[in-house]
């Protein structure tokens, strides 16, 4: 039976299971639209395509299930490409289609044509340009395929608007083979055997968890590798609820502005499990200082981060749940009894801590009582600065997909979209977006989204009237000389009851759990403006450039 190309799109998108897709349209996608009016596949309209791309991007992340956005062509495609990058920077498996302009008008410089296939490239796993509409429905199988396996990154397929239109059969590919595109799963036997030598005999270990284990579904397989060798984990910032934070040898976040007690026991280690993580510059500080000590055993799918910024004398490339389900069977527990109590000793002398009996509301303490009043069972999402690291240090996770946050690009203005695709995901489930007053204002028009839709996502920002991680630099390492740091804020309140979302603002610390429970209570959105603290600080702090055991307000 033959069917115009955006009716072919669709079919294919309900083949691939998908059931939501975010996003604005635009005159070059109007056919699809058009085929979507009478589908069962759920559209939400963002406000903006940036919302779309970063709604997609948390919908992906708190679901293990690819993400989908799609745009317009021209300015609405090059509006995805932020959350494009983002998406690309931490792995994260979405789709995104684009309109485009006819296939005879491509190259000159028709309205609203941008070179989209050009502009994402080096932002994205693969993309494609649809010339042909027999070509379609492979072509989006594909996009499926390569965004959710091995190493998992978004795909931009670009679909002219003459490719929306023509007509031909309709021919859904039952398998996908594509040539040169072999992820490697199995861990090799002998390079996992040479692990587990060196984890028998090694006297300072530390299991270094990243975002891959929460990708992998390996949560499990981790807890299972500590309960056999009782070596201390710490994890990376997107690794948060990898491991249960409560177990007594979770070391917690490490880097910048991660533990003293992770930050010591890596530096002292003399052997460094790395699990589905990159050694990026927020981990590692001054790469030459970092990890004197240790030889390196690094498990990753993606070949071309092994040894990329830390040299790696036990390479093991494969799916981290297939590689530790094998160690899983042949590792010895190591002795290394004098080593936890160093470890121990460490978490008890220098835990993170405040001023919480200040009058005054401190940030920390939402963060705390947002803990408190979920029982530890929401999903945090977070924008980018003070606010994510405060999120990352006061709430404790113990469970893998229960923490939404930019990593790799640090995006502004990503969490609030992200806790809508969470929430749409996971309707079931209390979704917290923690946010500073300069990131949600990035963004904050999707406070029509969750108004139009009845999206219950909870919004609490930490209003300190600066940008708060830019001011925080300025005065450490600037001389106080603070420019362009400062805000001067709308009335937030205000502005979400504009929108019709209900809006509280919490100025006084008795006030704070109040007003927590009673977001939980609404059922429907909610913006908590909590007044807190001007010049709180985020400690500890490695200072770029330092050793990660050079922290401010940690070690001297």
């Amino acid at each position: 039976m033959k069917m115009r190309g955006a009716k072919i799109f669709v079919e294919t998108l309900k083949r691939e299971g998908v059931k939501h897709i975010f996003g604005y349209p635009g005159g070059a996608v109007l056919p699809v639209f058009d085929e979507l009016h009478d589908s069962n596949i759920s559209f939400i309209l963002t406000r903006h395509e940036q919302g779309a791309a970063h709604a997609a991007d948390g919908y992906a992340r708190s679901t293990g299930k690819v993400g989908v956005c799609i745009a317009t062509s021209g300015p609405g495609a090059t509006n995805l490409v932020t959350g494009i990058a983002n998406a690309y920077m931490d792995s994260i498996p979405i789709v995104a289609f684009t309109g485009q302009v006819r296939t005879d008008l491509i190259g000159n410089d028709a309205f609203q044509e941008a070179d989209v296939t050009g502009i994402t490239r080096p932002i994205t796993k693969h993309n494609f340009l649809v010339k042909n509409v027999n070509d379609l429905s492979r072509i989006v199988r594909e996009a499926f395929y390569i965004a959710s396996t091995g190493r998992p990154g978004p795909v931009v397929v670009d679909l002219p608007v003459d490719v929306q239109m023509n007509e031909t059969d309709f021919n859904y590919p039952k398998n996908v083979d594509l040539k040169g595109y072999k992820p490697v799963y199995e861990g090799h036997l002998k390079q996992i055997e040479r692990a587990a030598k060196l984890i028998a005999t090694s006297k300072r270990p530390i299991i270094y968890a990243g975002g891959g284990i929460i990708i992998s579904g390996a949560s499990k397989e981790l807890r299972e590798l500590f309960l056999k060798t009782n070596i201390p984990v710490t994890t990376t910032l997107l690794g948060l609820g990898a491991f249960d934070q409560k177990e007594e040898l979770s070391l917690d976040m490490l880097g910048m502005h991660g533990t003293v007690y992770a930050n010591n026991a890596i530096m002292d280690s003399d052997l460094i499990i790395a699990i589905g993580a990159r050694f990026d510059d927020r981990v590692t500080g001054k790469i030459d200082k970092f990890a004197p000590y240790a030889k390196v055993i690094h498990v990753d799918i993606d070949p071309a981060a092994i040894s990329k910024n830390v040299v790696v004398d036990v390479p093991i490339v494969g799916d981290v749940k297939d590689v530790l389900k094998k160690l899983n069977k042949i590792v010895k527990k190591p002795k290394i009894d004098e080593w936890l109590r160093l470890v121990k000793q460490w978490k008890k002398e220098y835990p993170i801590v405040y001023d919480s009996k200040a009058t005054v509301v401190k940030p920390q303490y939402v963060v705390e009582q947002i803990y408190k009043a979920t029982g530890g069972d929401a999903i945090i999402s977070t924008e980018v600065g003070q606010n994510q690291m405060w999120a990352a240090q006061f709430y404790e996770f113990t469970k893998p997909r229960t923490f939404i946050s930019s990593g790799g690009l640090g995006t502004m203005g990503y969490g609030f979209p992200a806790a809508i695709g969470a929430q749409v995901g996971n309707p079931d489930k209390i979704v917290f977006d923690i946010a500073g007053d300069g990131s949600i204002q990035m963004n904050i028009q999707e406070l029509c989204t969750v108004a139009n839709y009845n999206i219950p996502v909870k919004i609490a920002i930490l209003n300190n009237s600066y940008l708060g991680m830019i001011r925080q630099w300025q005065e450490l390492f600037y001389k106080k000389r603070y420019m362009a740091s400062y805000l001067k804020n709308p009335d937030f309140v205000k502005l979400a009851e504009s929108f019709g979302v209900k809006g509280i603002r919490v100025e006084k610390k008795r006030e704070v759990k109040t007003a927590i429970n009673e977001a939980i209570r609404i059922k429907g959105p909610v913006l908590l403006d909590f007044v807190v603290s001007e010049e709180e600080n985020v400690l500890p702090m490695v200072p770029t450039g330092s050793a990660i055991n050079r922290m401010i307000g940690g070690m001297a």
